[in-house]
């Protein structure tokens, strides 16, 4: 068995973070979201990997290289332009050849892996294995409808869903799925929907099943999902501390401390992760952060944030809550009179004052 990891999209949800960088190699707990897959996947015991990527693909090919330090081999399939799930495996059919495989899209997390999920589709051999979760918002995803384990129908986010199950972002197939992504049309959209392929299946009679998940997991499209993801995986920190905590800070419940950090006069409060070579002076940080390598904080107060490496906030009066930062920011208050509020913001960018 091989796997299919999709890296390939704009993210346009989470701009302007992603005008600069692909949308997979976000940080969650201190880790890109891509490198969770990829674990997944390697835990599941497949070792050959496919990864569809775009315009980030020279970015993502740098960070994750040939895969040898995640135990598996790494393939890259360039794809001309974001076209749909099923023009991606359209593409990966050189690569896939006559194996099946497991397709898992790059910015979901799945916290109990994919080990269940594959063992499944091994042991009763159907034509493909889609993975399903209850939510309460259906209209926001595909939704399936089952019948004694089968699929027997799909629909991309619909007004009315049939119920309350939603595709993960995580599917397994054998070689008839590509028969059905060479014989679909593309949508309004003018894509080649992946729910589309597996309706073709299941309408020529091939056996499509699913598997319900009970655990967590998240597409992280949004900024308010992303921290919802990093709240899930920072919970689940083992605690460790490699950098500085002077005599006049406190670390209360659990925090990972990487290399080279310095804490200085601050209140951590976990759980927290706090990257390399970061320094936190006169601060507090609250429960469900995660500071970047290179970050400095000083005279600040910050919970419930990501904050991406090299940033600098300094001398900010309000506490930091519920707040997704970049690379390289720098955020602090104004000491002189009169006193003024200077923005440079991209995009799509979304500030509050209070």
């Amino acid at each position: 068995m091989k796997a299919l990891i999709l890296s390939g999209g704009t993210g346009s949800r989470l701009r302007p973070l992603t005008y600069t960088g692909a949308k997979q190699l976000i940080p969650v707990a201190n880790k890109p979201i891509l490198f969770y897959a990829i674990e997944a996947i390697r835990e599941a015991g497949i070792t050959e990997i496919g990864m569809i990527v775009g315009d980030t693909g020279a970015e993502i090919e740098r960070v994750v290289g040939d895969g040898q330090v995640f135990g598996v081999k790494i393939t890259y399939i360039p794809q001309e332009a974001p076209l749909g799930l099923a023009h991606a495996v359209k593409i990966a059919e050189s690569f896939i050849g006559a194996d099946d495989f497991l397709m898992f899209l790059g910015d979901n997390l799945v916290r109990d892996g994919v080990r269940a999920f594959s063992e499944q589709f091994q042991s009763s051999k159907p034509n493909g294995l889609i993975l399903l979760s209850r939510v309460p918002d259906p209209q926001r995803f595909g939704v399936a409808e089952i019948q004694g384990g089968q699929v027997t129908r799909l629909i991309e986010k619909p007004k009315v869903p049939p119920s309350d199950l939603a595709l993960v972002g995580v599917y397994l197939f054998d070689r008839s799925i590509f028969r059905a992504v060479n014989e679909i049309a593309p949508s309004a959209r003018g894509e080649l929907e992946i729910t589309d392929a597996i309706q073709h299946l299941i309408d020529h009679g091939y056996r499509v099943e699913a598997h319900i998940i009970d655990g967590w997991w998240k597409d992280t499209g949004k900024p308010e999902d992303m921290l919802e993801a990093n709240r899930m995986m920072v919970e689940n920190i083992t605690p460790s501390c490699d950098g500085t905590v002077d005599q006049c800070s406190q670390v209360i419940g659990r925090a990972c401390i990487a290399s080279g950090a310095v804490i200085e006069n601050s209140v951590i409060r976990g759980p927290v992760v706090i990257g390399a070579n970061a320094v936190i002076r006169n601060s507090y940080i609250g429960p469900f952060t995660s500071i970047s390598e290179g970050v400095r904080i000083e005279g600040s107060e910050l919970e419930n944030s990501i904050i991406l490496q090299d940033t600098v906030i300094e001398h900010i009066p309000t506490r930091i809550d519920s707040s997704l930062i970049g690379k390289n920011v720098h955020i602090s208050k104004v000491i002189e009179r009169p006193k003024a509020l200077t923005f440079v913001l991209g995009d799509n960018s979304r500030a509050e004052v209070q």
